[in-house]
């Protein structure tokens, strides 16, 4: 019995997505006092812009587990959802988040995306290959951290692998050509368009 609690308890905590969240909120907590408006590899994106991003995301995920529509929600989230505490606005927001997907049958609900109805599963793995690769930029834009958790790369890759080339949603720049012995991070990176500085 006492195995089958262990087991559940790591399955809650130990996700990808909630590993995910932790390794991007550890990067917004590094954030020096100078650094928000610092620029990232995303072009047009500082800093704050970047967390603003994944907070915003990361607000979304209650709303649309609930079932809401992109237009019931509206535009709530447009604009500035940091305010004069960023990295309270991100921890509450990721906090929330992580809640809602710790729901019994999250992932088997149905959730209506800007482009269609998908799976909470295909929602949850989305949002933690966004959470990978913005770590990543986040580490780059404040020069800390910059090598991400190995199992994560592995998760992103292996989504990434299923998508084809990226570049034709306009999400992300063209491939990078790397070689095919590269580190996985590296290789990672390459898929949308970054080059791994080490």
């Amino acid at each position: 019995m006492a195995h089958h609690r262990q087991h559940r308890r790591e399955a809650r905590t130990g996700t990808p997505y909630a590993e995910a969240l932790d390794a991007f909120g550890e990067r917004v907590r590094l954030i020096g006092p100078g650094q928000w408006d610092s620029p990232t590899p995303c072009s047009d994106w500082s800093v704050r812009d970047l967390v603003n991003h994944l907070t915003g995301e990361q607000l979304w995920v209650p709303e649309l587990l609930m079932g809401a529509t992109i237009g019931e929600v509206g535009g709530r989230f447009d604009g500035d959802v940091l305010g004069d505490d960023p990295v309270t606005a991100w921890s509450e927001a990721a906090e929330a988040a992580r809640e809602a997907w710790a729901v019994p049958g999250a992932t088997e609900l149905t959730v209506h995306l800007s482009y269609g109805d998908v799976s909470g599963q295909y929602y949850l793995d989305q949002l933690t290959t966004d959470l990978v690769i913005h770590t990543w930029d986040l580490a780059e834009g404040i020069g800390r951290r910059t090598r991400l958790p190995a199992g994560l790369v592995e998760f992103a890759l292996d989504e990434f692998s299923g998508y084809g080339d990226l570049s034709g949603s306009g999400l992300f720049d063209p491939p990078v050509p790397v070689a095919e012995d590269a580190a996985p991070q590296t290789r990672l990176l390459a898929l949308t368009g970054r080059r791994d500085g080490g």
